[in-house]
Order: C-alpha cells, then sequence, then structure tokens
C-alpha cells in the first residue's frame, strides 16, 4: 500500500480558504523569507503555507491596497505598499491566524520591502517608513 497520507496541517482541519502551491504565487523570496524565519515564532517550514495562504487573500484585494495605500514598490510580479501599523493583526483574525502566525507573516512582508530597498538603494527610507507603518508585498503575477 501505498502512502497517499498528505502532509501534517492539512486535511480535515484545513481551512476553507487554504490554497495550494500550483494556484498562487509567492512574493516573498528566499533570503527574505530566511530572514523572517530566523526571527520568527513559528518554524521555518511553516511559513511559506502561511503566505500561501496569505498571498490568496491580497490578491483578491489588490485594488483596494492600490486606492487605499502608498505603493513603494511595483514590479510585474509583486507590488508593495506601506500600511498601518496592526494591519497584520486585521489581516490574521480575518484568516484565523494565531498571533505569532500573523506576526511571522509581518516579519516575511517587512524583510522583502526592505530588500526591495537595498537593491534600489532607498534602504534608510525603507527603514524609516517602517519604524511607523508595516509593509504589505502583493503578487500580482498568476502561478
Amino acid at each position: 500500500m501505498t502512502d497517499d497520507s498528505e502532509p501534517s496541517g492539512s486535511g480535515a482541519d484545513e481551512p476553507a480558504d487554504a490554497v495550494s502551491v500550483e494556484d498562487t504565487q509567492l512574493p516573498i523570496d528566499g533570503t527574505a523569507l530566511v530572514k523572517a524565519g530566523a526571527v520568527a515564532s513559528v518554524p521555518l517550514s511553516r511559513l511559506p503555507e502561511l503566505l500561501y495562504r496569505v498571498q490568496a487573500h491580497l490578491r483578491d484585494r489588490i485594488d483596494e491596497y492600490r486606492r487605499s495605500y502608498e505603493r513603494i514598490h511595483a514590479a510585474d510580479e509583486r507590488e508593495a505598499f506601506l500600511v498601518e501599523d496592526g494591519h497584520w493583526d486585521d489581516v490574521g483574525d480575518e484568516l484565523g491566524l494565531a498571533e505569532r502566525e500573523a506576526d511571522a507573516v509581518r516579519r516575511a512582508h517587512e524583510a522583502q520591502v526592505e530588500r526591495f530597498g537595498s537593491s534600489e538603494n532607498r534602504r534608510e527610507e525603507v527603514e524609516t517608513a517602517l519604524e511607523i507603518r508595516t509593509a504589505v508585498v502583493v503578487g500580482v503575477a498568476e502561478a
């Protein structure tokens, strides 16, 4: 008999809005993921699953982000916005994330925006902005 069991954390306990990797493109690159995982209060192995789930939620709201928030980065595959402090608490509540999970997602998004700042010679500007606001990165390309 082959083992067709699903990985831990999926199956009957899986949230109704869970998504698969094939459905969603992750807007966080590997370096930002590892950086966030090093300081997050959730295992690094769990972080991609959380980010895919959050990405599906954010992607459906991209027009709202474009209307309501300052866009600080735009590329073919993703856009980044500065949002009010506490934004990730609200997203976490909407998705039923634990406080530590929402914090890990926030850290990943901020790490990605810090990478944008470094690569665009805007590091100080981005670091200053992140002292009073937080970041959201939304993938806009289809997987």
